[in-house]
């Protein structure tokens, strides 16, 4: 089997691969006319979702693609053909993910960055600082990471919600509700964790009349897509006091413009799109294991649909 890697990362990549699956030949390059050469005659693609789209454009027909990305917007823009099998990387952010949303609750509830402001002024800050215990979370996105980041949630005392594509009874939630749900929940929430991905029922899902109904005293964090955010609403709300605090991962451009309020906002902290990178070894597992699924005719995990976006 002849599997093209089109990665930034592609020595480190071809190396894991070459070491989990000796069979496989494997073919790269960080030249990109030698890459589309190569893409002319290798059925499976393992990369990143841009450099494929680039390939796709040039009319290249692979039979599977595995993404490196949780995201795969790249591959659904408008012209691109859908006529293959297309997997996400699942199962491999949780505990990165759950990490990130950790460090920041964490960081809030024991004001980090208020006491070194204090240490900066040189004023001895003896605030006691509060604790996880009884706070309330949303996890707006219950798929496998929003799952995952629940479960490591839990032990810290925390009473936890869900928004899902559809309501349903799940551990360890308190409640699993639908997107419609979203303005009755927000305001009783301590915080509110968007890791929705991007599709068409997700753009601008955080606007004015949403900010406004969040609990005065509450925390929004999105590690999900800078698109379902409305960018100037929140800056507003925070301004005004809808909510406490903000920690933005993702912007709906990136690297983030210098002249963009977000990086003056009061409350809001950038992270810098930081919250999950991707563990190449745990990626190389993951497209094995995809590997034979696809050649023994089985269903992939993480595959896509493309009409769901995700």
């Amino acid at each position: 089997m002849r599997v093209l890697i089109a990665e930034h990362d592609y020595p480190l990549y071809a190396q894991l691969l070459q070491q989990a699956a000796p069979d496989l030949e494997v073919q790269t390059s960080g030249d990109s006319a030698q890459l589309a050469q190569m893409a002319a005659d290798c059925p499976v693609w393992l990369g990143q979702p841009d450099l494929m789209a680039t390939l796709l454009r040039q009319g290249h027909k692979p039979q599977w693609l595995q993404s490196t990305w949780a995201g795969i917007t790249p591959l659904l823009a408008d012209g691109l053909k859908r006529d293959y099998r297309l997997s996400r990387a699942v199962g491999i952010f949780g505990q990165v993910m759950a990490e990130y949303v950790l460090t920041y609750m964490l960081g809030h509830e024991r004001e980090v960055i208020a006491r070194l402001l204090s240490q900066v002024e040189r004023k001895w800050d003896n605030r006691t600082g509060q604790s996880l215990v009884g706070r309330k979370v949303l996890i707006v996105g219950a798929g496998d990471i929003g799952q995952t980041v629940a479960q490591f949630l839990a032990p810290f005392g925390v009473e936890l919600y869900a928004i899902a594509s559809a309501a349903r009874e799940q551990a360890p939630f308190k409640e699993v509700a639908t997107l419609s749900d979203l303005p009755r929940l927000v305001g009783q929430m301590d915080y509110v964790v968007n890791l929705l991905p991007n599709t068409p029922q997700t753009h601008d899902l955080y606007d004015a009349e949403l900010f406004a109904l969040f609990n005065p005293e509450g925390v929004f964090i999105n590690a999900g897509r800078g698109v379902a955010v409305v960018d100037a609403d929140l800056v507003e709300a925070l301004r005004v006091g809808h909510l406490a605090g903000a920690i933005i991962d993702v912007c709906r451009q990136e690297p983030l413009p210098a002249k963009h309020p977000f990086w003056t906002a009061w409350g809001l902290l950038l992270t810098g799109h930081s919250s999950a990178p991707t563990s190449p070894s745990l990626m190389v597992q993951l497209f094995v294991d995809n590997l034979r699924a696809f050649q023994a005719g089985e269903a992939l995990r993480g595959e896509v649909d493309f009409a769901r976006g995700y």
